[in-house]
């Protein structure tokens, strides 16, 4: 019997890998959702992956996924069983790997495997709030509602993206060429008055101490350049594997948060995802622990959705949502007394929710200060380089001319 390796997600919120022996792949993913396991990775054998990885190197539009969002929650609405509506999707799609997804994702369905389970098996593609938000659909009889709400945040999402996108071309654009432009000068431009400043050093005067910082960082770049280059290339590559760890992952998401300017943003936007997923699944019914589950992995943080799971642990045992989120840390005090007021008057769904909405709305505003903050800052880092080579070029001449004098 074929063996499969996998990666799954526990009812904790933890990544689990193994193989298991089943006779296709869907009977695999069939067998973890007996386990209670959340499938993110099948696969058979290493042609397979290979095949897998290779088709989908590339991720699909966010703009194709909300239509296709859209257009499930139109078809579902409008009476046309799942998997006719995927069947549907999959032939309209303009995209041919969404439209490979979209055929997977049915004969996974057609096998008895959940929606939320069968797109999780293509993370490239479905993003784990994208699952999780199913889920809840599927637990709470509301997948339309849901499937529309996907849509509009990720078409919020990249409104959002395209954007900072527009505002970050010029000062992208001017970094790569203020870079390229000081790389220029310090690899073929210094090196051409290095005799001038052995002259200079030979006769005694000595030379500045920009000239000779200069003149290190230029040989530098001229003898070890490129394998400095393959060395970035490669730690890059390093570091890239082992944020795909759970070590890593909860590492990485650590300092995302206490990274200046930005740290606050990231912080927001998961107390955002978090609010929102909540609030959504509340007020369609689903029970409080179970929600706390499914809206854990929503947060693209490990370290809010860690807190989040002992929560579900400590209101097993009769205690208050508010008390383990509060002893956290992670949520800001303004939006836990919100929580704390809101589940003294019941009402937890509908203040998770406006929660979210102002988040989304400062999140919003600190990205356009932060933008306009980059280009002056660029501006001020690119001109500093310049200066530097022509204070280490010129500063000699100026030393020369003084001592003719």
């Amino acid at each position: 019997m074929p063996e499969f390796a996998y990666t799954a997600r526990s009812s904790r919120g933890e990544d689990t890998s193994g193989v298991i022996s089943a006779g296709s792949k869907r009977e695999a993913i069939a067998i973890l959702a007996d386990r209670s396991l959340f499938p993110l990775t099948v696969q058979s054998d290493e042609k397979e992956a290979s095949r897998w990885t290779f088709g989908f190197q590339r991720r699909v539009k966010t703009e194709v996924l909300g239509d296709m969002f859209t257009q499930l929650s139109d078809l579902l609405s409008n009476g046309v069983s799942l998997l006719e509506a995927l069947d549907i999707l999959a032939e309209q799609s303009v995209d041919k790997r969404l439209a490979d997804v979209l055929n997977d994702v049915r004969g996974n369905v057609a096998d008895g495997t959940g929606l939320d389970a069968a797109m999780a098996v293509h993370p490239a593609v479905f993003s784990d709030l994208t699952v999780s938000m199913v889920r809840a659909g599927l637990e709470g009889a509301f997948l339309e509602e849901a499937l529309e709400r996907i849509a509009s945040f990720l078409r919020k999402q990249e409104a959002l993206r395209m954007k900072v996108v527009g505002s970050m071309t010029y000062p992208a654009i001017l970094g790569v060429v203020g870079v390229g432009v000081t790389i220029f000068l310090v690899v073929f431009v210094v090196p051409m008055f290095q005799e001038f400043f052995d002259r200079l050093a030979r006769s005694g005067g000595g030379l500045p101490l920009v000239t000779v910082l200069l003149l290190a960082v230029s040989h530098f770049l001229v003898r070890y350049g490129l394998f400095a280059a393959v060395g970035l290339v490669g730690l890059a590559v390093v570091f890239r594997k082992w944020m795909g760890t759970s070590t890593g992952q909860q590492r990485v998401d650590r300092w995302k948060l206490k990274l200046p300017l930005v740290g606050k943003i990231f912080h927001d936007a998961a107390v955002s995802r978090f609010c929102r997923v909540l609030g959504t699944l509340l007020r369609n019914g689903v029970p409080l622990l179970n929600a706390l589950r499914i809206s854990s992995a929503s947060t693209g943080n490990r370290l809010l959705q860690e807190t989040v799971m002992e929560s579900v642990q400590t209101i097993s045992s009769g205690d208050s949502l508010s008390r383990p989120l509060a002893a956290s840390g992670l949520i800001p005090p303004p939006v836990m007394a919100m929580i704390s007021v809101a589940e003294q008057a019941n009402t937890l769904d509908d203040v998770l929710v406006r929660i979210a909405d102002r988040s989304d709305e400062k999140i919003e505003r600190k990205l356009d200060v932060l933008v306009r903050m980059i280009e002056p800052i660029m501006l001020l880092i690119i001109g500093g380089m310049v200066l530097f080579i022509i204070m280490g070029i010129l500063l000699p001449v100026f030393d020369l001319n003084a001592t003719i004098d």
